[in-house]
């Protein structure tokens, strides 16, 4: 029992001497009056109330995560600084073993409420917890913060095309009057620390950060507003490798289809297939590029540009084949005329040559020449339809269309 109450007067005496040692991190709490106190919270650290109270922000771009052109959105990681002086809080270092720099809870003290106006979800990112407390009375706020915003993207010189994303800083409720921004340093500055800190940029390359600060109207109230613009350049190599080549090589295999036969249908079915391969990557165009646009895109333009040239030379086809298919008819056409008439002729000889056998020998010589112009007519007839056949004469329209070829501009160039 006298062991247990000597235990308990020598832990007093040593926790009285470390209080009056002053090295205590709750010692410089209780100077403060850190402890319990919620007022320090409630308002503006700042003796007189009607001056307006500096807030510094230093930002940092940490990643670029996604740049959605269909939604007109950016997602970012960066880094935001905010530093304030408090008028409240003050120490002497020598009076605690020269401890300069506390680290408190965020709900101790007062700390300005920022928002990002360009901002269309909440943060996902954990809030720091802490703050850092100088003795001069500095106080500063880190927080990581995954942006989700809204940018305006021009897409009219897709895929070689620049972006400009705003990330607007400003107060909820406090004037100008009584909070305002200033940056902590040029944006020259951020923009090499950013390229530093940067991890990722997904298929964006960042350009520079332009920082800049002014005074807004929020439905009649006056704010400061520090405004970060981010500037962005988009890696085209993806986009000519997987879409502008494969569709010039679609329009190179249209051209080359020319030397295929207009006689059967595979000429017209395979420039058919060329236009649906042209047409699934218009689709595929579409899902990225936001149709909110103010301007067709050029990539747009070089599309439908494509698929008309190869619109009209399936249109072409189809008329050469049905100009084809128009002289064949017409052949068959002269060719059972000439039978007929060829035929007709015969049998009108053959009725004649009885009526001939009953005549003179004058009619005799007779029958026999005709007999001969008969067998002559139709070794003719054989003959021409046997060359016809052999070395497939053209028509009139199959002429036409060879004449074309020949006299065409860019056929006699590329000869």
């Amino acid at each position: 029992m006298l062991t247990g109450v000597f235990l308990l007067i020598l832990l007093a005496v040593a926790d009285g001497q470390s209080s009056s040692d002053g090295c205590s991190f709750r010692d410089l709490l209780s100077y403060l009056k850190l402890r319990d106190n919620s007022a320090l919270a409630m308002s503006r650290p700042i003796r007189n109330y009607n001056s307006s109270m500096e807030v510094t922000l230093d930002i940092l771009l940490y990643a670029i995560l996604d740049v959605n052109e269909k939604a007109q959105k950016m997602v970012s990681y960066v880094w935001v600084d905010m530093m304030w002086q408090d008028e409240y809080i003050s120490w002497n270092p020598e009076d605690f073993c020269y401890m300069n720099v506390i680290s408190i809870p965020t709900k101790v003290l007062w700390k300005p409420d920022l928002s990002i106006e360009e901002m269309t979800e909440k943060d996902k990112a954990s809030q720091s917890p802490y703050l850092i407390v100088k003795s001069e009375g500095r106080v500063s706020l880190r927080n990581d913060m995954m942006v989700i915003s809204t940018c305006r993207i021009h897409v009219y010189k897709f895929p070689f095309d620049t972006q400009s994303c705003d990330l607007s800083f400003k107060s909820v409720v406090h004037s100008v009057e009584e909070l305002y921004f200033v940056p902590f340093g040029n944006s020259s500055g951020n923009t090499e620390w950013s390229r530093m800190m940067m991890r990722t940029q997904s298929d964006w390359v960042f350009i520079n950060m332009e920082i800049s600060n002014k005074t807004v109207d929020n439905f009649g109230l006056m704010q400061s507003m520090l405004v970060c613009t981010i500037n962005l350049r988009r890696r085209p190599n993806l986009y000519i490798v997987n879409f502008m080549l494969p569709i010039l090589f679609f329009l190179s295999l249209d051209f080359a289809s020319f030397l295929i036969s207009d006689s059967g249908g595979e000429k017209l079915s395979f420039k058919v297939t060329l236009m649906l391969a042209v047409t699934v990557m218009q689709l595929i165009l579409n899902e990225i590029l936001p149709s909110s646009s103010d301007r067709i895109p050029l990539i747009a333009v070089y599309c439908v540009g494509i698929f008309c040239l190869m619109l009209l030379s399936v249109v072409e086809t189809i008329v050469v084949m049905h100009l084809i298919e128009k002289d064949s008819k017409g052949e068959d056409k002269d060719r059972s005329l000439s039978e007929d008439s060829a035929g007709q002729w015969a049998e009108s000889q053959s009725e004649l040559c009885p009526v001939n056998k009953q005549g003179s020998s004058d009619g005799q010589t007779e029958e026999s020449f005709d007999l001969e112009k008969l067998s002559e007519l139709r070794e003719t007839l054989a003959e021409l339809r046997r060359s016809r056949k052999e070395e497939g004469e053209k028509g009139y329209w199959s002429r036409k269309v060879a004449l074309f070829a020949l006299t065409s501009p860019a056929l006699s160039y590329n000869q």
